[in-house]
């Protein structure tokens, strides 16, 4: 039976320079993002590594990203790391809709073993985002 625990996270630090992009078209940036997670996943500084891409050059456009983060804390007081697999999207209003599942094999320490997935909704400007998660640990 999955234990469901939830907590928020902030972002602390986000560089997204543009790999390329078409006039008038798509453009494609190389996301990295720094998070610190508290609540059932506390962990500080993770690091995220994410592809993203906006539907048009306008940077306040629609779009998707895909990526991976990797977190070295603790679960519900269990220490280790592990690596989230993360894929979402956006809308011009800014509000992200991520999902997320933990990378097989990927926990250390007490989190070896561990599976799971959750997600977020995200609104630009909001200070921090709640999450969810549902895991088990072998």
């Amino acid at each position: 039976m999955p234990t469901h625990t939830t907590g928020s996270f902030t972002f602390a630090d986000w560089r997204e320079p543009v790999l390329r992009e078409v006039e008038d078209g798509p453009r494609l940036t190389a996301t990295t993002v720094t998070n610190h997670f508290t609540g059932g996943i506390e962990a500080a500084g993770t690091a995220c590594a994410y592809t993203t891409v906006y539907t048009s050059g306008n940077p306040d456009s629609a779009g998707s990203f895909s990526g991976h983060e990797l977190l070295t804390g603790t679960v519900d007081g269990r220490r280790g790391s592990f690596v989230l697999a993360e894929r979402g999207t956006f809308d011009e209003k800014a509000t992200v809709r991520c999902v997320f599942e933990v990378v097989p094999g990927s926990g250390t320490g007490e989190l070896a073993g561990l599976r799971g997935a959750g997600g977020f909704t995200a609104v630009h400007g909001e200070p921090s985002v709640t999450y969810t998660f549902d895991y088990e640990l072998d």
